[in-house]
């Protein structure tokens, strides 16, 4: 009986390999097909949310000048968020003001949050007015907080947010 000039078990083994290494391309090629489709949907959502904002713009500096033509004044909307910031340490904190800074979870120097604005939220930061600083964040702001800043729990560990990948496969 003749012996095989290549042993068995390692024809076995490139059949596996050759395999895997098919079942391998296939998947990235699919992985390349459904992100190309993602990145289209991303650019046409940033296109659409570009659009929004411009028509936002445009109908408010229009509101303002009819306004003005008839002889009125245009009051533009307040702001529904705010970022909080407590500038101020912990010594000679009266009760109500630790109570509110608390509720506002500003418990450390430097610590921030964001806000929802509301008559209740608004008066809770006058409370606290002498410990925090406060503004209006705009998408660039809020953009390199969160890139900076920002963490999340997945599998039970603390991630940096780096990138909306992240976002979007712990939420699915």
């Amino acid at each position: 009986k003749k012996v095989p000039a290549v042993p068995e078990s390692l024809l076995k083994r490139r059949k596996a390999f050759a395999t895997m290494k098919a079942i391998r391309v296939k998947k990235l090629l699919a992985e390349k097909k459904a992100r190309k489709v993602t990145r289209h949907l991303i650019y046409k959502r940033a296109e659409q949310y570009h659009k929004e904002y411009r028509q936002m713009y445009r109908r408010e500096i229009r509101l303002g000048r009819t306004a003005r033509k008839v002889g009125n004044f245009y009051v533009p909307a307040e702001p529904k968020l705010a970022f909080v910031i407590r500038i101020r340490g912990i010594n000679g904190v009266s009760p109500k003001v630790r109570k509110v800074l608390q509720l506002l979870r500003l418990r450390q120097i430097f610590n921030g949050v964001f806000v929802k604005l509301n008559k209740a939220s608004i008066n809770m930061l006058r409370i606290a007015e002498p410990y925090i600083a406060w503004g209006y964040p705009n998408l660039k702001s809020v953009r390199e907080l969160i890139y900076k800043r920002g963490h999340g729990r997945m599998r039970k560990q603390r991630i940096a947010l780096t990138d909306n990948a992240l976002v979007e496969k712990a939420l699915g």
